[in-house]
């Protein structure tokens, strides 16, 4: 997916919204923001692995299409915050059902290896 789609009118809109989420990062970002402003050293430490030129780039593309505000304080040293838009805070909101699929898909792949791990069990033979 690159971009672009998410600027091209001639795809669908699900492409178009995909495309400005993709990535590692981008929706965990959003679900950091949906607690409220943060800084970008809250968000790296709350995102282990997370480096700061990924995290920049992210939130730049993520200001550029609309997800966040970027709002600096002309403070010594300055202070950069981060903060969803209501763009962003509908997106997020439109995200939460898929989450929730997501979560029961995850516990049902977990009660699937659990039972399989059963079975397992069940089928060796007693050592004695």
């Amino acid at each position: 997916m690159t971009r672009s789609q998410a600027v091209d009118p001639n795809v669908c809109g699900v492409t178009a919204v995909i495309a400005v989420i993709d990535g590692k990062w981008k929706t965990s970002l959003l679900w950091l923001l949906e607690a409220g402003p943060q800084r970008p050293a809250e968000i790296r430490r709350r995102l282990p692995g997370l480096s700061e030129k990924v995290l920049t780039q992210a939130l730049r593309e993520m200001a550029s299409d609309g997800l966040v505000h970027r709002e600096v304080h002309d403070v010594l040293p300055l202070k950069t915050v981060y903060s969803l838009t209501d763009f962003g805070r509908r997106l997020s909101d439109a995200l939460g059902p898929v989450s929730d699929l997501g979560h029961e898909r995850l516990d049902r792949m977990t009660a699937e290896r659990a039972a399989q791990a059963a079975q397992a069990a069940q089928a060796e033979p007693a050592v004695s």
